[in-house]
């Protein structure tokens, strides 16, 4: 990340008792450096001497130096064949995989959650807090998209998925309570958390990593768009769009199971140059007309990454795009998923762009960046700590 370190003085280090505060930070899975992984890092800054618990761990201390010379604790999954690569498919386990982490020696837990890990089991006597990047989406309101995604609406197959989600749901709904604290993402995930577990939520957006504060004098003659190649992606969709705009280029970064998909959809105008490291990323970024995303995200931080360089946005207008993008000042969004609808975004961007300067639309991103979440973050525990500690007496062990 870009910013710096926090200070001492910007670390939780409350006692209890005349003892350091014990903390236990949970996690779905350490495997790839994402968006929940930068919300990870900034906790465990915040909290050095916490203990890590997550269901799998596949990731390196040199790749995820946060992690270097901490406890971390990692469920039977682990262990299982293909557990450290093919985890989702042990989606069933994984309710009791996160209850068998014994956590009943620490004071605050803390769990990052966009599956499991908010049903980690605690007592009266333990705070714990959640900062949830979205219910379950799979099991909730994506359900249905997920099994047509994923071709499981018939047959065994399908007929097992649906029970698996069921007693997800069911599970889900059930650990809710056990949460003392909800933190959401983004407004649209507090809304999601109240529809789902009936409980307010705290927004505290996500730490964006920002670019090295370098915006483009002038942006070359390409669009472009990166993500996870999956389905909820759409890249295909973004593809196909461009593909149909022979005389626009458009350059697409990273890799998945849609990427076959996406070629095959691809004219002569569309460049895939795969994975590549953060910094080609951020040219990319940094000297394209205008970045590209057409997913429903929670949050949707690379939006903010293109933005931190002066690039406008042309987003699928649902979901956090409503409150990273300004629809006419630093992007354009667009109503619905469909290549008739990108085709029309790209058009009115590029008959009347956009009304803030790079350098505006490049101040507009750093109002979400990663000092921002740390002294909401710590201000928002450290009260709710206050409360709970209080609430224990003086007699607390």
């Amino acid at each position: 990340m870009s910013s710096s370190s926090p200070s001492r003085t910007d670390c939780l280090a409350e006692t209890v008792a005349g003892r350091p505060l014990k903390v236990a930070v949970l996690h779905e899975w350490l495997v790839v450096r994402g968006g929940a992984e930068l919300v990870l890092e900034e906790i465990l800054m915040l909290f050095p001497n916490a203990d890590v618990f997550t269901l799998v761990r596949d990731i390196s201390d040199e790749a995820f130096p946060a992690l270097k010379g901490r406890k971390i604790t990692t469920s039977f999954i682990q262990k299982l064949p293909f557990g450290r690569t093919k985890y989702r498919a042990y989606l069933a386990l994984m309710p009791l995989a996160i209850e068998q982490f014994d956590v009943s020696g620490y004071d605050l837990v803390v769990s990052s959650s966009y599956a499991v890990t908010k049903g980690i089991l605690t007592g009266p006597d333990q705070l714990h807090i959640s900062y949830v990047h979205s219910p379950i989406r799979y099991a909730w309101d994506l359900y249905h998209s997920y099994l047509k995604d994923a071709k499981l609406t018939t047959g065994f197959r399908g007929l097992v998925a649906r029970l698996v989600l069921h007693y997800i749901r069911i599970w889900d709904s059930r650990t809710a309570t056990g949460v003392d604290h909800y933190i959401a993402n983004s407004k649209y995930i507090s809304r999601r958390i109240r529809k789902v577990y009936g409980r307010c939520a705290e927004v505290i957006y996500p730490p964006v990593p920002m670019g090295p504060n370098k915006i483009a004098e002038r942006s070359e003659n390409y669009y472009f768009t990166t993500a996870r190649m999956v389905p909820y992606k759409k890249i295909p969709l973004i593809v196909e769009a461009f593909s149909q705009m022979p005389h626009k280029k458009l350059i697409v970064a990273g890799d998945g199971p849609d990427m076959k998909r996406a070629r095959r959809l691809a004219g002569q105008n569309i460049e895939f140059v795969g994975f590549v490291p953060k910094d080609q990323l951020y040219t990319y970024m940094q000297k394209a007309k205008a970045f590209v995303y057409a997913a429903e995200e929670d949050f949707g931080i690379v939006l903010l990454e293109a933005q931190s360089f002066g690039t406008p946005v042309i987003a699928y207008g649902k979901g956090g795009a409503l409150e990273t993008v300004v629809d006419g000042r630093t992007g354009v969004l667009f109503r619905d998923q469909t290549v008739a609808d990108i085709q029309d975004a790209v058009d009115r961007f590029e008959r009347a762009g956009v009304t803030h300067s790079p350098k505006m639309i490049g101040l507009h991103a750093r109002r979400f960046g990663a000092e921002e979440f740390r002294t909401r973050f710590s201000a928002f525990v450290r009260e709710k700590l206050e409360v709970h500690l209080s609430e224990l007496g003086p007699g607390t062990p």
